[in-house]
């Protein structure tokens, strides 16, 4: 419902854009309350009609997860950002925005910015709780082969995240691993990563297509963090 239109819209590279016609949308920050620029929540006040159709036999649970979160907006629960020129961009689901030092970070705008460096092939980003910022990002990459994970490296990737998006977004600690927690699906289990970020116990793991990768994962973050 948020795309550009070709011929019509002038793009830019990372942004959805704006709705299409007939849909509006608002970005609103914790009360609400509409913002014109920066980063909030994407909320929806004029919906397309199959929105309202509710959920068979269970209104109130329609009403309860999308509209009750701010009165007459249906909400998700994306994260997005928007521009001096009205451009939306987004964020992915609000758990997994982080909120480091009062200011919104995409894990996937981290886990871009980490790829785009020429060594990493592979990346996921986490959010773990933080006594100073609130939240701290930690990272885990996976590097191409033959390159050698040298603390140098490492440093030199933080760094690159920092150049891409801002120093806000550099990766409090971020560890090269071997592999990355998967369902058999191929989807990144990020909550397991989160767990091992706080050392706290796994939750699920019935649906881990490789129970060995969240072990060698805690065995290569036993080292202290990289603070800045």
């Amino acid at each position: 419902m948020i795309t550009p239109l070709a011929g019509v819209t002038t793009t830019k590279p990372g942004s959805a854009t704006f709705p299409l016609p007939g849909i509006s949308v608002e970005v609103v920050d914790d009360h609400g309350v509409p913002i014109t620029k920066g980063g909030g929540y994407l909320t929806i006040t004029k919906p397309w009609p199959s929105m309202l159709r509710g959920i068979w036999g269970d209104p109130e649970r329609y009403f309860d997860t999308y509209w009750s979160t701010y009165e007459g907006r249906y909400f998700a629960g994306d994260g997005c950002k928007v521009d001096g020129d009205g451009y939306l961009w987004l964020l992915g689901r609000v758990d997994d925005v982080m909120n480091v030092s009062g200011h919104r970070v995409s894990t996937a705008e981290v886990e871009s910015a980490l790829v785009d460096h020429p060594s990493v092939a592979e990346a996921a980003v986490v959010g773990a709780n933080d006594p100073l910022t609130g939240q701290a990002i930690i990272g885990y990459v996976i590097v191409r082969g033959g390159v050698d994970a040298t603390p140098d490296l490492v440093e030199e990737i933080r760094q690159h995240v920092a150049a891409k998006i801002g120093p806000t977004a550099r990766p409090k600690a971020l560890f090269v691993v071997p592999d990355l927690p998967k369902t058999r699906s191929g989807k990144i289990m990020r909550r397991l990563l989160r767990d091992v970020a706080e050392g706290r116990v796994l939750g699920d793991t019935t649906t881990l297509a490789d129970v060995n990768v969240v072990e060698a994962i805690r065995q290569q973050a036993a080292t202290a963090p990289q603070e800045d």
